[in-house]
């Protein structure tokens, strides 16, 4: 009970020192965070439940002599080119934490460990064991462009919430069509692909339905506020696959550029909109926590 005290204490502390998931990115590591959300529940799309993990067993470093997780990869993932092959063919040798041709194996919290010749999860244990719905062994990246503009009355004014006094910041959310839950619209980097080129490419898919707007879009992502690399609470997480992402800003500071586009939801996204960032925002995985970061670099209400 003390140890979780004090963890949980330091995290906090840590939070209040950098302010900063930017900064949290190179130093989370087991015994501060943990993930949550890939943990203690049915995996998605299969039957499989995981094996069950406490708070207090979420880390490698505490011994847990009775864990043994099922093993489990979707079956669709085999001979997808997206996915690595599985590790029984000879074919496949990884180079672990390193750029392995076109496909980027490096974690943004530094080398993880191999165990059983596979990649180990950095944030600790999941339950399940294999890829599940990941196509890669180790870290998947993406890319999530935050997009937002200040929410504004009908004469053009900026609206400020009445309690705050803070301008209020919106977002374009995306409805996921796997969880249903809202989230940023961002997606996988193909292998070899600019982090910049899946932002504005994701973005065009989901958000805008792949129409093309011309020069004003391009010109738009262009401008980027670098807010988070790391670690992503994501339900498909595994022990040796897991989610990371680069999110970056793009703010339509006047809103006339994106903020004036007539949104339509594509790809896999079943609905899009503009939304009001506060501190009830509910988002996928831990969407809402890096879109925090932003309302603290712009000053905005939450």
């Amino acid at each position: 009970m003390f140890i979780t005290l004090f963890i949980s204490i330091f995290a906090c502390n840590l939070f209040s020192a950098f302010g900063s998931l930017e900064m949290l990115a190179t130093i989370i590591k087991p015994g501060i965070f943990r993930h949550v959300i890939c943990r203690n529940n049915v995996y998605p799309r299969s039957i499989v439940s995981r094996f069950p993990v406490s708070d207090e067993m979420v880390f490698w470093t505490v011994p847990y002599v009775e864990y043994c997780p099922p093993d489990y990869t979707a079956p669709h993932i085999g001979g997808q080119s997206w996915a690595d092959a599985p590790m029984s063919s000879d074919a496949v040798q990884p180079k672990w934490n390193h750029n392995d041709g076109n496909v980027n194996r490096v974690s943004f919290h530094g080398d993880y460990k191999l165990e059983g010749g596979l990649p180990q999860n950095p944030i600790g244990r999941t339950g399940l064991r294999g890829r599940g719905l990941l196509g890669r062994w180790g870290p998947n990246h993406a890319a999530d462009p935050i997009v937002t503009r200040w929410k504004r009355d009908q004469n053009g004014a900026i609206i400020q919430d009445q309690k705050s006094g803070k301008n209020i910041l919106q977002m374009v959310a995306i409805q996921r069509s796997d969880n249903k839950l809202w989230a940023i619209p961002g997606g996988m980097v193909d292998p070899g692909e600019k982090v910049s080129v899946t932002l504005k490419r994701e973005f065009t898919e989901e958000a805008l339905n792949f129409t093309d707007k011309g020069n004003m879009v391009e010109q738009f992502f262009k401008e980027g506020v670098h807010v988070y690399s790391g670690y992503v609470d994501d339900f498909r997480n595994t022990d040796n696959a897991w989610m990371e992402t680069t999110a970056l800003n793009f703010h339509d500071e006047d809103g006339t550029q994106v903020g004036q586009l007539q949104l339509e939801a594509g790809d896999d996204a079943t609905n899009v909109r503009w939304t009001d960032i506060d501190g009830n925002l509910k988002l996928h995985a831990n969407h809402a926590d890096i879109v925090k970061e932003v309302v603290l670099k712009r000053d905005a209400h939450w």
